[in-house]
């Protein structure tokens, strides 16, 4: 959760019980930061730590995000963490094109609740989560994805080859749009006159009662949808929703939320990761260094060609999720070697001396073209070349996956259209070139 248009969700907030000594600073509309530097237009998001909020920036008449943290000791601590990071990303990219958020400015800022850290970051649009939500789950086409692809690996190699730093949580949720999907959202697409003092009536309990508020309305939304619901199964089938036009939205990004993020030769957790893009030396707690990102990458870049997250375990009768999880690597993957499967302190766990996992003993393998091909009705080619470029990546060695900078020379990567456009392509040739022989033997003739 960092600078997006869309942080946290439509769906909840954060309540309002974490307003208090060591919670959240309670932000109204106008509110001045800085000694007045920046001024907040309206929340952006929310997360477990902090909220964020568009503000404008007076001194340089722009937009930005302003997260402010919780003021508990140990939310500071985090802040300060996450800042050095910033800090040392903003340094080493004077001319901001290395596909990572940017740190404009940091601050403390007193209140009611406590001394909160904020940091200003540059205004982003909508993350890629709300991307594939948008196409409805359908999947990206193929050149968008390779877009995607590439400034994420930009953002990563810089990261890893350069500063030294491991992201540990890159997901959907944490690569944003250089812009909105609806302008109607972006302050300056849409032409948003900056709010430079509070509007009449926003007292103290406008925070408060804006989360009432929210909580009214979206009770009535959900009474709605089951309303609209009944009166569809009573009146048959729904029509299928049509494919949203993705060709006017730009797909460049960068990869924000460094609160988890560390130095390779400074690390802070062993459990590290979102869950479905976890990769299986975290899992088995063998170590982890800049490979764990690159797993996270092919797990989003699947998701954003399919529309469907690639691993998504659940426990079981009798097992784990995190067995679960490893039963569903091996199944895409083939069987984990041995040397890698008992190497981990919590290998044990799940396996035996043998390298088989104790409970989960039927594995049905669907390699990642066949699955590609069979579920998604990828063509052959395109199957072939994007499971090419991803299975590398999926090496349960982790010191045999490809790095950033190596990935960004892949075949796959630097074509301009799929084989399915070109075969279109080819298809229209073909079509104009039997027309101009009709054409020659008609004049022939």
């Amino acid at each position: 959760m960092s600078c997006s248009s869309s942080s946290g969700s439509e769906d909840d907030d954060e309540g309002i019980d974490s307003y208090r000594k060591g919670g959240y600073h309670a932000v109204r509309v106008g509110d001045q930061f800085a000694g007045g530097r920046y001024v907040a237009q309206r929340k952006l998001g929310w997360g477990q730590f902090s909220t964020v909020w568009l503000a404008y920036d007076t001194t340089t008449s722009t937009y930005v995000a302003l997260k402010i943290q919780k003021s508990a000791a140990q939310f500071a601590q985090a802040a300060l963490h996450e800042i050095e990071v910033l800090s040392n990303i903003a340094d080493g990219d004077p001319t901001n094109s290395k596909c990572v958020v940017r740190l404009i400015d940091h601050f403390k800022h007193a209140g009611p609740n406590g001394q909160h850290q904020c940091m200003v970051l540059e205004f982003l649009g909508d993350s890629l989560l709300r991307l594939i939500k948008y196409n409805r789950y359908k999947g990206l086409k193929l050149n968008k994805v390779r877009e995607i692809c590439k400034c994420i690996l930009i953002g990563l190699d810089y990261l890893h080859r350069e500063l030294g730093i491991i992201h540990t949580d890159l997901k959907p949720e944490n690569i944003l749009l250089f812009t909105t999907i609806d302008p109607a959202k972006d302050p300056v697409r849409s032409s948003l006159t900056p709010i430079l003092e509070r509007p009449e009536g926003n007292l103290n309990g406008g925070a408060t009662m804006n989360l009432i508020e929210k909580k009214l309305k979206r009770r009535a939304r959900r009474a709605v949808a089951k309303i609209s619901m009944r009166r569809e199964s009573m009146g048959g089938v729904e029509a299928p929703k049509s494919e949203r036009n993705m060709d006017g939205i730009d797909v460049r990004c960068k990869v924000v939320d460094f609160g988890n993020a560390c130095w390779a030769n400074k690390q802070l957790a062993e459990e590290i990761q979102t869950r479905q893009y976890r990769a299986p030396e975290v899992v088995l707690q063998s170590g982890y260094s800049y490979s764990v990102d690159m797993w996270s990458f092919a797990c989003t870049a699947f998701e954003l060609a399919t529309g469907d997250m690639l691993f998504a375990p659940k426990m079981g009768q009798g097992f784990s999720e995190d067995e679960d999880h490893l039963a569903l690597m091996m199944e895409l993957l083939g069987k984990m070697p041995r040397k890698i499967a008992i190497a981990g302190a919590r290998s044990k766990d799940f396996f035996d001396r043998h390298g088989d996992l104790k409970r989960i003993r039927r594995l049905k393998f669907w390699p990642l073209d066949k699955i590609l091909i069979d579920r998604y009705k990828f063509s052959e080619t395109d199957a072939r070349e994007f499971a090419e470029f991803l299975c590398p990546i999926f090496d349960f060695s982790p010191e045999k996956r490809p790095t950033a900078q190596q990935c960004l020379q892949h075949p796959w990567l630097n074509r301009s259209t799929s084989s399915q456009t070109e075969m279109k392509n080819k298809s229209n040739m073909e079509k104009v070139n039997v027309g101009m022989s009709n054409l020659q033997i008609k004049v022939g003739k």
